[in-house]
């Protein structure tokens, strides 16, 4: 007796119940803003705006990221984790900087400003210290609004990047002392710190913001000696209630500076900027006379340095010898510990780009917040920083001006 079969049966089975592939259907919607990732070009610079998780938030909103390819390599984020987190990796540079926004770490170069168009935007560090008029130049040319992230502020007024880029070189800069004071790296032969019977290591620290917070708390904790110059007294006040700690503090003073540098085994200029350049308060003859092999890290560097003898080094060669004292000057030091500082400049740059895209972009954003807009300093081709004007002898405009003519510009 032959079994009966439901109909369409035959069919099912000599189809023998192949699978169809079909691609899922993805959630569709219309992309606002483009946010660009190119890969850094700046000797020994690893670092990137964005992790994969922003990445994944912003684009969850339905904005596009465009990354450079290998762009997160140098902190080791791969392009197949940008991909998975909804991240579109291009090729060239050129299709990075298509974005409306750019989002850097270090400056463009002058080769890389090329790629700009009329009326885009990029947000990147300045680095007033290294800043030429051909730069300004090709950012007016090109019509481009330009943010410089060191000057964003936040409502309290405080500036978040600069404080957590300040906080990982703080931290890092002991590391970094300990290594060259080694008899491994022809140091001193000397231990960071102190140790039962033995004098401690002296640190003197030139300035008192929250690289030397950091520094000095680290200091302390290993048992060196420190003392902290500073021109600003309610700077060395905040520090010794920050630390509750004891130790020498002075305003900077020449004779009590090169008496303290005579006897020092690492002497760290943390100085920042007034006006858009730190002055020398270390000159060559306060260095010549320093203990032999003793260690200066200038960490004003990217600014023009706090030291008379200071040059810009880098990662791969850190280090120069003059009148016996060795120089540490490497501007980008958090580049040292690039997946804590991309995570540190990610926590902050992902919800500013989710407000500002959400009051309607970026420029938007300019207007509505003056501690925002305080970041900007070309606008539309338009130099509207009076520090940078006054340094290289050029015009600029206020940007409270330019408010009332924008949509005209």
């Amino acid at each position: 007796m032959s079994e009966k079969r439901p109909p369409g049966f035959k069919t099912l089975a000599e189809s023998k119940l192949s699978p169809k592939e079909e691609l899922l259907m993805v959630k569709s919607g219309k992309t606002n803003f483009t946010i660009g990732l190119p890969r850094e070009i700046s000797l020994d610079e690893n670092r990137i705006s964005l992790t994969p998780e922003a990445v994944a938030l912003i684009t969850a909103r339905g904005h596009e990221v465009i990354i450079e390819t290998e762009a997160g390599n140098g902190c080791k984020y791969s392009d197949h984790e940008y991909s998975e987190a909804g991240g579109r990796i291009v090729e060239s540079p050129k299709e990075a900087y298509a974005a409306d926004v750019v989002l850097k770490i270090e400056p463009p170069a002058l080769p890389e400003l090329e790629f700009f168009r009329p009326f885009q935007m990029v947000i990147s560090a300045l680095q007033m210290g290294n800043l030429k008029l051909d730069y300004i130049e090709k950012l007016q040319e090109k019509k481009v609004t330009a943010m410089a992230y060191e000057f964003i502020e936040e409502k309290s007024g405080g500036m978040p990047i600069v404080r957590a880029m300040s906080e990982i070189a703080g931290s890092t800069v002991l590391s970094i002392a300990s290594e060259y004071l080694s008899s491994a790296r022809n140091g001193k032969g000397i231990i960071l710190g102190g140790i039962t019977g033995v004098p401690p290591t002296k640190v003197v620290l030139i300035g008192a913001g929250t690289v030397t917070e950091f520094a000095a708390r680290a200091a302390i904790s290993l048992g060196a000696e420190i003392q902290v110059f500073d021109n600003h007294l309610y700077k060395l006040r905040r520090l010794k209630h920050s630390l509750g700690q004891q130790f020498y503090t002075s305003t900077i003073d020449a004779g009590l500076l090169s008496a303290s540098l005579k006897t020092a085994d690492v002497v760290i200029g943390a100085l920042r900027a007034e006006k858009g350049k730190v002055r020398h308060v270390v000159s060559e003859d306060m260095v010549c006379g320093m203990k032999p092999d003793s260690l200066i890290i200038d960490l004003s560097i990217d600014q023009g340095g706090c030291i008379a003898t200071s040059e810009i080094t880098t990662h791969s060669n850190p280090v120069f010898r003059k009148h016996n004292v060795i120089h540490y000057c490497v501007p980008n030091v958090a580049s040292r510990v690039a997946r804590t500082a991309t995570t540190a400049l990610s926590n902050i740059f992902t919800p500013i780009i989710l407000r500002a895209f959400a009051e309607g972009g970026v420029e938007q954003m300019i207007f509505s917040h003056r501690w925002f807009m305080k970041g900007v300093y070309v606008y539309k081709g338009n130099l509207t920083n009076e520090i940078i004007a006054r340094r290289l002898g050029i015009s600029h405009k206020n940007i409270d001006l330019l408010l009332a003519v924008r949509d005209s510009l």
